[in-house]
C-alpha cells in the first residue's frame, strides 16, 4: 500500500458533506462499500451517518474518484477523543495493506487536524483482530463520563480504546520500527556470538554416524549443554500417530496463514445470538488445542471438526457476506491440502 501511494494509483482524502459534488461522490461510494461490507447494519442508519454533517471520513481512492475503503469518524475535541463509527475495505481490494495505512493517515489526521489523542470504537466479533493490528485495546483507560452518551453503543459490539503516542510519527511507523530492530540487533551482536556463521562439519563425510555435541563449533558458546539432551527427548509415540499429528498440525498451519482465515481463528465473542444458532461451535484455536491434546485418533475425526468452521459459518451468516466467502474459500483450499498429505502419507 505504501508503494501504490507513493506511485499515485493510491490517495487518501478525507471528506465530509459539505454540498460539494466531489465530496458526495466519494461519500456516496463509501456508503455503498459500508452497506456491502457491513450487512448487518441497516442500509439506512449507514447513510444517515455517513451523510451527517457532524461526521467525517477517510477514503482510500483509486482512478480519481473511485472509493475503494475508508473509516466514517466524528471528533469530540472537547473531550479529546474520535470515535470511529465504520471501518471497511471492499472484497476485492483486501489483503493488501489498505486498512493498516488508512488508520495510519487517520491517526496522524487527528492529531494534526484536533487536539485529540483517543479513538473509542464498537467492534464486532469479526473486526476485533484487526483493531488489535492498529494498536487497540479492550482495556479503557478514558473514564466512563467522558464518553458514555456520546458515541454510539452496539448491541454485541466489543468496546475499544486506541490511545495515540504523540511523538510517533504513524505513517513513517514501519521505518521507525526497522531502525529499532537494526539498533537491538548491533547490541546483540556486541554481547554475543549468535551472529557467528560456522562452516559445515565435513566429519560426515568420512561415513562417521554421531559426533560429540561438545564438538560443534558455537554450540556450547549458544549456551548448550548435556542436561538439554534429556530434557528435550519427545515422549515415545507410536511412528504412525505421530505421523498422524504432524499432518493435522500441518493442516492447522496452513489454514491459520491462509488470507481467508481471520474470521475463523479465535472462538466467536461479543455475537448475543450466535451460540443459540449455532450449538456445536468450533474455530483454529480450538481445533489446535484440540490436536496438541491428542482428541483426534483419524485423520476422519479431524476433518469433521474444520468442516463444523464451515457449515456454522454458513449457517449463522448471509451468503452475500464476506464471512460466508471466506468459509468457501478457506473450506476449498483445506481439501486441497488435505488430499495432498494423504497422498503423500500413503506414498511415505
Amino acid at each position: 500500500s505504501v508503494k501504490e501511494e507513493k506511485e499515485g494509483i493510491i490517495r487518501f482524502e478525507v471528506v465530509k458533506n459539505d454540498g460539494k459534488p466531489d465530496s458526495m461522490v466519494l461519500l456516496t461510494g463509501l456508503k455503498n462499500i459500508f452497506q456491502k461490507q457491513l450487512p448487518k447494519m441497516p442500509k439506512e442508519y449507514i447513510a444517515r451517518l455517513v451523510y451527517d454533517r457532524n461526521h467525517y471520513s477517510l477514503g482510500v481512492v483509486k482512478d480519481k474518484m473511485r472509493v475503494v475503503g475508508g473509516i466514517t469518524y466524528r471528533p469530540f475535541e472537547a473531550r479529546h477523543f474520535a470515535e470511529i463509527v465504520f471501518c471497511a475495505i471492499a472484497s476485492p481490494e483486501q489483503v493488501k495493506g489498505y486498512g493498516a495505512r488508512l488508520m495510519n493517515h487517520l491517526k496522524d489526521h487527528i492529531r494534526s487536524t484536533y487536539d485529540i489523542q483517543y479513538f473509542l470504537t464498537y467492534a464486532d466479533n469479526y473486526a476485533i483482530g484487526y483493531f488489535k493490528k492498529q494498536g487497540f485495546t479492550t482495556e479503557i483507560t478514558l473514564e466512563k463520563p467522558v464518553w458514555m452518551g456520546y458515541i454510539k453503543d452496539y448491541e454485541g459490539g466489543t468496546l475499544m480504546q486506541c490511545s495515540m503516542i504523540p511523538k510517533v510519527d504513524y505513517l513513517h511507523l514501519y521505518d521507525i520500527i526497522d531502525i529499532q530492530k537494526e539498533e537491538v540487533l548491533k547490541r546483540i551482536k556486541k554481547k554475543t556470538k549468535s551472529h557467528v556463521v560456522y562452516p559445515g562439519l565435513t566429519c560426515f563425510n568420512d561415513k562417521v554416524k554421531s559426533i560429540d555435541p561438545e564438538k560443534i563449533p558455537g554450540l556450547l558458546e549458544a549456551g548448550w549443554n548435556p542436561e538439554m539432551d534429556t530434557i528435550m527427548q519427545p515422549d515415545e509415540q507410536p511412528e504412525e500417530e505421530n505421523k498422524l499429528v504432524t499432518v493435522m498440525r500441518l493442516l492447522v498451519s496452513e489454514m491459520q496463514n491462509h488470507a481467508q482465515s481471520w474470521p475463523f481463528l479465535q472462538p466467536v465473542t461479543g455475537v448475543a445470538d450466535y451460540y443459540n444458532i449455532i450449538t456445536d461451535p468450533m474455530d483454529l484455536k480450538t481445533l489446535s488445542d484440540n490436536v496438541d491434546d491428542g482428541q483426534y485418533s483419524t485423520l476422519e475425526d479431524f476433518k469433521t471438526d474444520v468442516q463444523k468452521i464451515f457449515d456454522n459459518c454458513r449457517t449463522y451468516n448471509e451468503s452475500t457476506t464476506p464471512y460466508y466467502k471466506c468459509a468457501n474459500k478457506l473450506e476449498e483450499y483445506f481439501n486441497e491440502r488435505y488430499q495432498f498429505h494423504i497422498n503423500e502419507l500413503e506414498n511415505s
